[in-house]
């Protein structure tokens, strides 16, 4: 029982914060992808991709040795996704 110290900030990571990086980077994406020509490919794409994101996300949280490395990955993707979304809400990209 080496690891049951890491049990609950592991489930924390693996489920409230990778959600909510993955659905942060769902709206992000919808920032940077172009509109197309019927003005919802920047919204349809990333809305299919979702799960794959979560799924890459998940996993490797859950399979990484080093929770530190982890929390790092997934608060960077979180991090750079809110902003793109606030940056955008603001209007600092038009």
């Amino acid at each position: 029982m080496v690891f049951a110290n890491w049990r609950w900030p592991r489930i924390f990571l693996v489920g409230p914060l990778v959600f909510l990086s993955a659905f942060l980077a769902v709206c992000g994406a919808s920032v940077y992808l172009p509109a197309g020509p019927a003005r919802i490919d920047n919204v349809a794409i990333p809305l299919v991709l979702f799960p794959a994101i979560w799924a890459l996300l998940f996993f490797y949280s859950y399979l990484d040795s080093r929770l530190i490395r982890a929390y790092t990955l997934v608060l960077l993707v979180l991090g750079a996704n809110l902003a793109l979304v606030l940056l955008h809400i603001s209007g600092g990209s038009q």
